[in-house]
């Protein structure tokens, strides 16, 4: 029997359904698809479970970081219930005890975060019945609720299909958790059986990939259920590099063990070293010594098979690539999720097909383990997909258009850290959604999925994306002020307050230009539209991050408070802005305006934007502020002389007081304080300017604006 005939022999008589097409056909062939859908994945499910072999085994973590197991076989079912009745398809909860046990605490902690809380669980079987209860609920919609297609975003039928494709997620990672507990709590079970062929490991090799564009994300009519970081666009182009043609085998991963790896510090990144070090790891962690070399499957641990992938954590897959990199002299590394994407490309890999098993262990179509590195081949590659899930370089960060569903606001974001790496390409039990060239999933880097790596040798730089949303209340609000759109009517004021002060420029020259008290930097941007170069400065390191990030990455992201603890997210993206031509002239500096250093001269304009009535000593500021600007220049001041003691000493306010038994007023302190070396340009004027501060709640206010001319 052949290699490929031996496989097809070992694949389900009946393939596990796949994620069906929402955009076309017959909706009620659609609803009876979708049933099929829900039942096949509520049924593999619970079968998952049957390898526990003892209801003990469902109560003791089998790691730390992670709840037991009970926890998991509840939460997917109130997870539906949570989302029909959020989207008000539940009239009312099915049982409030359990869904409130099972809703949250999911996502894995810190490794060095050991979570202790002691939970009053149900039993096994309660929580079976709660299940069989969910299920009746949900079928019910199904057989009942209206359908037209296509289905998307906003209709009735998305929660239930997030909460099939939700379910799908937790089949792999509970798979995880079980294969990680005690064996004595585990049964082999004739529905997970693992592949029963290994032989000897192939040796790697480096083959080319020729450079060219990929084009990520996925628009909201596409046909097939998506997760939020899917939509949206990203585009690059990814000069040519270098693949190895198999994922790492547990063959090529061993001489990386016996050359002392796990004990090179040289070759282990710092978060990584600390990882190393906490968990005392010296193999990786499904590696079993008995004066020989096992390894552990979900359901029982066999010999070694040294040509299947070797299983890794990011960490340990990084400082492989370090190590081999200082063994070769190459550029080792993982790729990058743009690499990854042109691989697949290139080597011509498409969606598993509907009807016929994969072309990849992948979808459960073969096997409840890994197989050989050297079965599946994909153009001039093997295991592009499925087998195990790939490490790559890349962050998850969200693409351009990026949106977060409302039924699901947390599911995406949280990830926004920078500690969540991407893994690409699927498992042998990654299923749905998670099979489609757009699955974008991530996880901590010291946590493990069913997933290895491969490595690429490239000279190109790898740029971490922007991943983080700003959540610091007044940062955020300061973004939205800057690069956000009109409020109550009013347009946006750094905008405004630039385009006046390049209109009172007149033909004057416009060579440099000084935004002093830019804070996050809108007007600094609009200010390049007019001048040659323009210098942002502001007092704060944290409002002028924004404006680098804006500068460096082209989009800034971040948090706006909608209501107490909820939140919205916002992405500004400079090229929409149209300022993104004009980026290279800006730059960006923390000073002290009233203590400016000396390379801040010969400006053409130095625009002071609602920044007199925040300073320690604006006096100060005014008399020295002619130093910093050409004759014939300008210097826009605008302020709403809201002077309070916080910001500036009650004896250093300008005016908004009595002197010598009179009102005396900021604007004739600028008067008397400008006079020497300004002249006033024109009449003063007003501008008003709004803050949001929550979706129902702004602040509305007015500043001053005077122009003043620098004398000869």
């Amino acid at each position: 029997m052949s290699m490929l005939e031996s496989i097809e022999e070992t694949t389900r008589s009946r393939l596990f359904e796949r994620t069906p097409d929402l955009a076309s056909g017959d909706p009620e062939s659609r609803r009876d698809e979708i049933r099929e859908y829900f039942l096949a994945t509520w049924a593999r499910y619970e079968s998952l479970f049957r390898t526990l072999a003892r209801d003990e085994a469902y109560f003791e973590k089998s790691i730390p970081l992670r709840h037991p197991l009970i926890f998991y076989l509840g939460h997917t079912a109130t997870f539906f219930v949570n989302k029909l009745v959020l989207a008000k398809l539940l009239p009312h909860r099915i049982d409030s005890r359990m869904e409130s046990t099972f809703a949250v605490g999911v996502d894995e902690m810190s490794w060095d975060d050991l979570d202790d809380d002691h939970y009053d669980w149900p039993s096994v079987a309660e929580v079976m019945a709660y299940r069989d209860k969910v299920r009746h609920a949900v079928l019910d919609l199904i057989d009942t609720l209206p359908l037209t297609l296509p289905i998307n975003w906003r209709s009735d039928w998305w929660p239930i299909m997030m909460g099939i494709e939700h379910e799908r997620i937790h089949l792999e990672t509970s798979s995880v958790l079980i294969r990680q507990h005690k064996l004595d709590y585990i049964r082999s079970d004739p529905d997970w059986r693992p592949c029963p062929k290994t032989g000897e490991a192939p040796e790697n090799t480096l083959v080319a990939v020729p450079g060219g564009e990929v084009v990520l994300g996925k628009p909201f009519d596409a046909p097939f259920y998506g997760w939020d970081n899917e939509y949206g666009e990203h585009r690059a182009d990814v000069p040519a590099f270098e693949a190895s043609q198999y994922l790492v085998s547990n063959s090529e991963f061993l001489k990386f063990v016996e050359a002392g790896g796990y004990q090179d510090d040289e070759v282990w990144e710092e978060e990584g070293r600390k990882w190393r070090d906490f968990t005392e790891a010296r193999h990786p962690t499904f590696w079993v010594w008995n004066n020989q070399w096992y390894l552990r499957l979900m359901t029982e641990q066999v010999e070694m098979p040294w040509d299947w992938p070797a299983e890794v954590n990011y960490h340990e897959a990084k400082a492989f690539c370090n190590w081999m990199a200082r063994e070769t002299g190459q550029s080792v590394r993982l790729p990058t999720e743009d690499e990854w994407y042109r691989l697949y490309d290139v080597a011509g890999v498409g969606e598993v097909p509907r009807n016929t098993s994969a072309g990849a262990n992948l979808h459960l179509d073969h096997w409840a383990s890994s197989c050989p590195v050297s079965w599946f081949r994909h153009g001039d590659f093997f295991d592009v997909v499925g087998n195990v899930w790939q490490w790559v370089e890349t962050p998850t960060y969200p693409f351009d258009g990026f949106e977060v569903h409302p039924l699901y606001d947390d599911f995406t974001t949280p990830t926004f850290d920078n500690q969540h790496n991407l893994i690409k390409g699927g498992s042998w039990i990654s299923c749905g959604n998670e099979t489609l060239r757009s699955a974008r999933y991530a996880f901590r880097r010291h946590f493990f999925q069913h997933a290895g790596f491969r490595y690429v040798v490239s000279e190109a730089e790898v740029r971490p994306p922007a991943t983080q949303y700003e959540t610091d209340k007044l940062l955020s609000e300061y973004a939205e002020f800057h690069f956000g759109d009109e409020n109550l009517g009013v347009p946006n004021y750094p905008k405004a307050i630039a385009e006046l002060a390049i209109s009172a420029m007149g033909n004057r020259p416009a060579i440099a230009a000084l935004d002093i008290g830019c804070a996050s930097g809108r007007s600094t941007f609009e200010l390049a539209r007019h001048f040659d170069h323009v210098t942002g400065v502001d007092f704060s390191a944290r409002f002028i991050a924004q404006g680098v990030s804006m500068a460096d990455q082209g989009a800034l992201r971040y948090t706006l408070v909608d209501e107490a603890e909820l939140v919205g997210y916002r992405t500004r993206y400079l090229d929409q802005l149209g300022l993104a031509e004009v980026s290279g002239k800006v730059h960006f500096w923390q000073g002290d305006a009233c203590n400016l250093k000396p390379q801040f001269t010969g400006y053409d304009l130095v625009l002071a934007s609602n920044l007199l009535d925040r300073l320690y000593d604006p006096e100060r500021f005014l008399a020295e502020i002619h130093r910093r600007i050409k004759a014939g220049g300008l210097l826009v001041l605008a302020s709403p002389y809201t002077w309070q003691e916080e910001h500036t000493p009650r004896e250093k306010w300008l005016g908004g007081f009595k002197k010598d038994g009179e009102n005396y007023t900021t604007r004739d302190a600028l008067d008397e304080l400008l006079g020497e070396h300004f002249s006033l340009v024109g009449e003063p004027g007003r501008m008003p300017f709004v803050i949001r501060e929550t979706t129902n709640k702004y602040q509305y206010n007015f500043t001053d604006i005077t122009i003043w001319e620098r004398k000869a």
